[in-house]
């Protein structure tokens, strides 16, 4: 069986990242997680760019767009929907990750979903560190898989 091995060395890498500036401390915390995790991964700083959105609705047109300007290898979603008293929380939910999974699937761009969906912002904080550096190491992984593939 052949297999096809991880990947994780970001050199070279161009990656993006859009970030929610809604619930800013959860955001900010998954941000400094996930662009540490980058360069410790060997992307260079140059080589990382961040669009700040209103909130998780709006990530999926900003990922679609750089997606389409081919200058990325790889697009990172960063933001925390937390649960409320009302549905919204479901729309947005719902809604910010078929999005996000569309501008993958249309684009051929990997995305790595970090977009916390949490019934607390305790559970948010929580996530913050891990969930921030494994988008970084998705976005990674997922860019040489791909190669590997074609």
């Amino acid at each position: 069986m052949k297999e096809i091995e991880q990947n994780l060395n970001g050199k070279g890498l161009r990656i993006g990242i859009v970030q929610s500036r809604f619930n800013e401390v959860v955001c900010e915390g998954l941000l400094a997680a996930c662009r540490q995790q980058l360069v410790l991964s060997g992307v260079s700083e140059n080589d990382i760019t961040l669009a700040t959105v209103p909130g998780a609705l709006e990530i999926p047109l900003v990922l679609q767009a750089m997606a389409q300007s081919k200058k990325f290898d790889a697009l990172v979603a960063l933001g925390a929907v937390i649960r409320g008293d009302t549905y919204h929380f479901e729309v947005v939910s719902n809604e910010s990750a078929r999005g996000v999974g569309e501008v993958q699937l249309h684009s051929g761009v990997p995305v790595a979903n970090a977009i916390l969906t949490t019934d607390t912002d305790e559970q948010a904080e929580v996530r913050v560190n891990v969930k921030g550096a494994e988008a970084a190491l998705v976005a990674i992984e997922m860019v040489h898989l791909l190669k590997a593939l074609a």
